[in-house]
């Protein structure tokens, strides 16, 4: 049995303080490459093991419910596509402060909400003390299917390195699954 309790937003045992971080991916999973942040985090349990204080999440579209995940992570790291300027596949790191700030019109089901959501957060003191999203240009968003377009498709593997790299930079090494 784990020694320790949960004390403002970080995990306490006997040795050390541990910061929790969420992995969220988030999109709509029926509209081709708008699922990708959620197929990632898919790929990630499927192939690795997380510490304890390690949370993917699934966050599909849920918008503005996703503020209590959030605010149970001292980092947060987001999977999703990107509406940028790049061709499809191309990969962004966005840390908070690159994120729009405040109300705009939606490029899609969720991102606006995912947006006013860290901002409330924020609003309340009850943000992560970093936000970074792993993207992706995506070449469809809105044909009706459960799979990816081969180009996004190709891509997933970078995706994930990108997130595992993130996950080392913040000193957790999440163990290959046999």
């Amino acid at each position: 049995m784990l020694a320790g309790s949960v004390r403002l937003g970080r995990i306490t045992d006997l040795s050390h303080d541990v910061e929790r971080i969420v992995v969220l991916g988030v999109g709509n999973i029926l509209l081709t490459d708008e699922g990708v942040g959620v197929k990632v985090v898919k790929e990630l349990e499927q192939r690795y093991d997380f510490p304890s204080h390690v949370k993917l999440v699934d966050g599909g579209t849920q918008g503005l419910w996703l503020m209590s995940t959030i605010q149970q992570a001292d980092r947060l790291i987001v999977v999703d596509a990107v509406l940028g300027k790049g061709e499809p596949g191309t990969i962004y790191r966005l840390e908070r402060d690159d994120l729009p700030k405040g109300l705009r019109v939606k490029q899609s089901a969720h991102d606006s909400d995912l947006l006013e959501a860290l901002t409330l957060c924020s609003l309340i003191d009850a943000e992560p003390s970093s936000c970074v999203v792993v993207g992706i240009q995506p070449a469809n968003i809105t044909e009706f299917s459960t799979e990816l377009t081969d180009v996004i498709a190709g891509k997933v593997d970078t995706l994930i390195a990108r997130v595992i790299a993130e996950l080392n930079a913040l000193g957790v090494y999440p163990q290959k699954k046999n």
